[in-house]
């Protein structure tokens, strides 16, 4: 399976309006609401378990794994007032 890797940046608009929604719901919200700090807990968890998942094989996991990490790093990321282009932006510097 290989979705276009344009969601990401679908993705990033969806968390960036979700930073300021007003839903109670809003699992990305409430990570806004506890604060840097708990968001960059949250990716070093992840960073963890897909971790554990690629040792182990896991293939299945590993993507789910991979999803949560990505998911929660762009949230870092947009906590930061950053985005994935600057992540792109400072690979591509190291490539030249």
């Amino acid at each position: 399976m290989n979705a276009d890797i344009s969601f990401i940046a679908e993705l990033e608009e969806i968390i960036r309006s979700r930073r300021d929604a007003d839903s109670d719901e809003s699992y990305t919200k409430k990570l806004f609401e506890r604060g840097t700090p708990f968001i960059a807990q949250k990716v070093g968890e992840e960073a963890v378990e897909l971790a554990i998942a690629a040792v182990q094989g896991d293939e299945k996991r590993t993507v789910s794994e991979a999803a949560d990490l990505v998911y929660h790093l762009l949230v870092l990321l947009e906590a930061n007032k950053l985005s994935i282009g600057d992540i792109a932006a400072e690979l591509a510097g190291r490539h030249r």
